[in-house]
C-alpha cells in the first residue's frame, strides 16, 4: 500500500505581510479530521500485538485528553523562539478545535537539539538563557532557563531599541512571564512553553502546551517504539524505500535530504530514534545488532512475539536501571502524534514535506491508510517594515544588461556572426574579437552606465538594510498584540467561526 502524492500541494509561505497559507481546504480539512478520527480509533492494526485503536485510546487518556471521542487537534513544534509561520500552528488548532467541538494541544518537543535560542530584533541579539551550555547541550531540555539577571538584560536591550519603534511589541509581557518563572529555576524548555503559553492565553488562544520528554517513558509511547525496535531491517527498509520514492518524485539527487538512509546491514541496523544517556548528558544513534533470540540494544533484546505491556514494562524498567531514555527522531516523532494522539495533525511546510516520506512509511510499514495531517504557515514582517517598498534587485539588473548591450546589440550580433566564419586562431577572427570587447568597454564606462552602477550600489545597500525588516523568521512576540489578534481574527474567518 503507497500513499499518492498527487493529494499533496507545493506550498509557499506567502510573500505578502499579513497573508496565510491553509491546506487543504477547510472543508476538506473538516471533513478529514472527523474520517481520521473515525478510522483511527476502530483500527485493529497490531501495535506490538495490541490493536492500534486500543494503544491509541490509552495514550490520549495519558495525556489527559477526556473524552476520547472529543477531537484532538494537534501540533508539534520544538521548544525554541519561533515565528509567526511557526506560531499560526497553534491559532488554526484553535479555530478547527472550535469549529469542531474538540481540544486543541501544542507538543512542546524538548528532546531536539538546541537551535533558534537567539532572540534577534533589527539592531540586536542576544541569547535567550545565559546557561553557558547553550551551544554545546545534547538536546534542549538539558538547558537551565535564563537567571532574572539575564532576563533584566534582555528587557533593557528590548526597551532600548523600542526607542526607535512606533510600536510596542509583544515581547514585555513574554520577559515578564519569563522573569517570575525564572525564580523558580525551571529547565529552559519548562519556562520558554509556559511564557509563550500566557502570552498565547492573554490573545485568547486556548490550546494545552504539553512537554514531551515525559511521554517518553510512558506506557503507550514504549508499546510503540517496542513494535518499531523489534522489526528493525524491516522498518530500515521500508524507511529508505518511503525515502527513495520522495527523492524520485521531488528530483532530489543528494542522498542526505530530506534526511539520510538508515544504515542496514545483515547483523546490525540503525533505527529512527536517539539514544539518550540521561546522566552522562550525551546522546547517539540507536542501532540495534542481530543476536540468535532476537535484535539487541546493550543487553535487552526486542522480540516480536512479546505482548505490548509485558514489553512496554520491562523496556522501561531497563531504560530506567541504566539511565536511558529511547526519543523519536523526526520521522518516527510525527508517526507517533499522527497514530496514537492526534485526529488531525497541523504542519508548517518543512514538516509537511517531512510527512509526505512518513505517510509513505505508515502505509508500508502499518499497511494502513496514513491519517490525513494540514498544512498552514503565514507571513507578518517586522512592523517597522510597514509602507516601506521593498527593494528588488531584479529590475535594476536587467536594466543594467540593456544600457551595456541595448544600443550595440544589433552590431555585436553581426560582429559574433562574422566572428563565427572566420578560421579560429586566424589574425581576423582575433581583430574583431577585440573590436566587439572595445566597444563594450566604451558601453561600461558611458555617463549612463556611470549613473546606473550608482544607483546599483544604492540599492544594494538599501537592501541590506532592509534584511531583517523584512526577514519572517523573527520571534513572533515582536510583533504587536494588535497585530497578532488581527491574524487570528483570519483564520477565525477562514474556518468559518
Amino acid at each position: 500500500m503507497t500513499s499518492s502524492p498527487s493529494r499533496y500541494a507545493d506550498w509557499k509561505a506567502p510573500d505578502e505581510d499579513g497573508q496565510l497559507l491553509i491546506w487543504p481546504d477547510i472543508e476538506t480539512l473538516l471533513r478529514e479530521t472527523s474520517e481520521n478520527q473515525q478510522r483511527l480509533a476502530g483500527s485493529q492494526t497490531l501495535v506490538q500485538n495490541i490493536p492500534l485503536g486500543e494503544l491509541r485510546a490509552r495514550q490520549r487518556k495519558w495525556i489527559g485528553h477526556t473524552p476520547d471521542d472529543q477531537p484532538l487537534i494537534a501540533t508539534g513544534h520544538q521548544t525554541e523562539l519561533y515565528h509567526p509561520g511557526v506560531w499560526v500552528k497553534d491559532v488554526l488548532i484553535n479555530a478547527v478545535a472550535r469549529k469542531l467541538g474538540g481540544q486543541p494541544w501544542h507538543f512542546a518537543v524538548d528532546t531536539d537539539s538546541p537551535k533558534h535560542l537567539h532572540l534577534r530584533w533589527t539592531g540586536g541579539s542576544m541569547p535567550i538563557t545565559d546557561d553557558p551550555r547553550l551551544n554545546s547541550a545534547a538536546w534542549t531540555g538539558l538547558l537551565d532557563g535564563p537567571t532574572p539577571a539575564h532576563t533584566t538584560e534582555l528587557e533593557t536591550a528590548l526597551k532600548e531599541a523600542q526607542t526607535a519603534w512606533d510600536f510596542e511589541p509583544s515581547t514585555g509581557p513574554f520577559l515578564h512571564a519569563l522573569k517570575r518563572l525564572a525564580l523558580e529555576e525551571p529547565p529552559l524548555t519548562a519556562s520558554l512553553t509556559n511564557a509563550l503559553h500566557q502570552l498565547d492565553w492573554s490573545l485568547g488562544l486556548r490550546h494545552h502546551a504539553l512537554l514531551m520528554a515525559p511521554l517518553w517513558a510512558c506506557e503507550p509511547y514504549l508499546v510503540f517504539a517496542h513494535h518499531l525496535l523489534a522489526r528493525p531491517a524491516q522498518l530500515a527498509a521500508q524507511y529508505n524505500a518511503a525515502l527513495a520514492d520522495y527523492r524520485n518524485e521531488q528530483h532530489i539527487t543528494s542522498p542526505g535530504r530530506p534526511m539520510p538512509d538508515l544504515s542496514n546491514k545483515p547483523d546490525e541496523v540503525e533505527t529512527p530514534f536517539w539514544l539518550d544517556d540521561t546522566a552522562g548528558e550525551t546522546r547517539q544513534r540507536l542501532t540495534l545488532r542481530r543476536t540468535p533470540d532476537g535484535w539487541a540494544l546493550r543487553d535487552f533484546t526486542f522480540r516480536e512475539s512479546t505482548a505490548g505491556d509485558e514489553a512496554s514494562a520491562k523496556l522501561l524498567l531497563w531504560l530506567r536501571q541504566n539511565q536511558l531514555r529511547i526519543a523519536p527522531r523526526a520521522l518516527t516523532l510525527t508517526t507517533f502524534f499522527r497514530l496514537l494522539l492526534a485526529d488531525q495533525f497541523i504542519h508548517g511546510i518543512g514538516g509537511g514535506r517531512y510527512d509526505q516520506v512518513a505517510d509513505r512509511l505508515i502505509a508500508s510499514h502499518f499497511g494502513i491508510e496514513p491519517p490525513r495531517f494540514a498544512v498552514t504557515t503565514a507571513t507578518l514582517y517586522f512592523p517597522a517594515a510597514r509602507g516601506q517598498k521593498r527593494v528588488s534587485l531584479r529590475p535594476l539588473l536587467q536594466e543594467g544588461r540593456r544600457i551595456r548591450h541595448g544600443s550595440f546589440s544589433r552590431e555585436k550580433r553581426d560582429l559574433a556572426d562574422r566572428i563565427a566564419t572566420l578560421p579560429r586562431r586566424s589574425p581576423d577572427r582575433r581583430k574583431l574579437f577585440f573590436q566587439m570587447h572595445a566597444t563594450l568597454a566604451q558601453h561600461a564606462a558611458s555617463p549612463a552606465m556611470r549613473q546606473w552602477s550608482q544607483r546599483l550600489d544604492d540599492a544594494t545597500r538599501e537592501q541590506m538594510r532592509q534584511k531583517t525588516l523584512f526577514d519572517r523568521e523573527l520571534f513572533y512576540p515582536l510583533q504587536p498584540q494588535d497585530r497578532l489578534r488581527d491574524m487570528i481574527s483570519r483564520y477565525d474567518a477562514a474556518i468559518g467561526i
